[in-house]
């Protein structure tokens, strides 16, 4: 993910499901509220029906060059003000993070201490430099 907004191919870690998961026949996804909540605290309020592409579309764009299989899990990314760098805020260690979704329910988590750093190379020097 080279800018970490947009369509992208590369985002398999931190990933978090339920509390229900439903086909796509359930729910009419074009017309979901979503909400996130930090701490009690409404952060955002959304819905499916202002995302930039359509769920169609993006599976259509996943399976560009690619085989998808059966129970393969797609994210549509966040919905328009549903990240916390659009308002300014962070995530801190202790927080409950709760994002809602109509007729799916509450996932509900809580942010965990970052691991610490690990082992690093160190850079080489440039050939050019003395």
């Amino acid at each position: 993910m080279s800018s970490g907004f947009g369509p992208a191919k590369g985002k398999d870690f931190a990933t978090a499901l339920g509390p229900w998961i439903a086909t796509c026949d359930e729910l009419d996804l074009h017309t979901l509220t979503m909400v996130a909540r930090v701490d009690g605290e409404e952060w955002s309020r959304g819905s499916t029906a202002s995302l930039t592409w359509k769920i169609e579309e993006l599976v259509a764009y996943a399976a560009c060059g690619e085989t998808l299989w059966p129970g393969e899990l797609l994210g549509s990314g966040t919905v328009g003000t549903g990240s916390g760098a659009e308002h300014g805020r962070s995530l801190q260690p202790g927080a409950v993070v709760e994002l809602e979704i109509s007729g799916l329910g509450v996932l509900r988590n809580r942010i965990g201490q970052p691991e610490p750093p690990g082992w690093l190379p160190e850079p080489r020097r440039s050939s050019t430099a003395r």
